[in-house]
């Protein structure tokens, strides 16, 4: 697949998630780690199938994906959660941006770095960046989720789509 085009999709797919979590949406375990668990099965493909990784790129690769790790369970831990219909709901807020944005220049500082001291470009996929990124942000939920004692949404209760259309009640 052309890379634009990935890169385009994955663009797309971070835009709709972002927008639902800015409106809230209920939590569930399966839509919480499905999409962080396949972007970075995707970028350690990536990785496994590129020619010429070198022990300097993986030196790199592993410090970074637990940054990325470390950065998404900090924005994790400015999620709000609440309770709505008796389930529990996920919202994104100000601060939550705030380190949205902080993560994306350290991400892009570290990527930088790494590439200066040697790092090949294609041994840092962006599946794995943001897979990870979006992991740590996934188990910090989960774990902060249990402690509220409201039961997780049901599975497939909500089409990814429904953020579009307005329900009337």
């Amino acid at each position: 697949m052309n890379s634009w085009l990935l890169a385009a999709l994955i663009a797309a797919a971070l835009v709709l998630v972002i927008i639902k979590r800015l409106k809230g949406e209920p939590v569930n375990v399966r839509e919480l780690f499905a999409g962080p668990a396949v972007l970075t099965a995707l970028g350690i493909a990536f990785i496994a199938k590129a020619d010429n990784v070198t022990g300097t790129d993986l030196a790199w690769v592993v410090p970074g994906a637990f940054l990325g790790l470390a950065l998404g369970a900090v924005r994790g831990r400015l999620v709000h959660l609440g309770e709505k219909d008796g389930a529990l709901w996920q919202r994104y807020t100000g601060r939550t941006f705030a380190v949205v944005i902080a993560s994306l220049l350290i991400s892009a500082g570290y990527g930088f770095l790494a590439e200066h001291m040697g790092m090949h470009p294609y041994a840092r996929p962006t599946q794995l960046s943001i897979g990870v990124s979006f992991l740590g942000e996934s188990l910090l939920i989960y774990f902060r989720a249990r402690r509220t004692g409201t039961p997780f949404a049901a599975e497939g209760s909500r089409s990814p789509l429904d953020f579009l259309v307005r329900r009337s009640r």
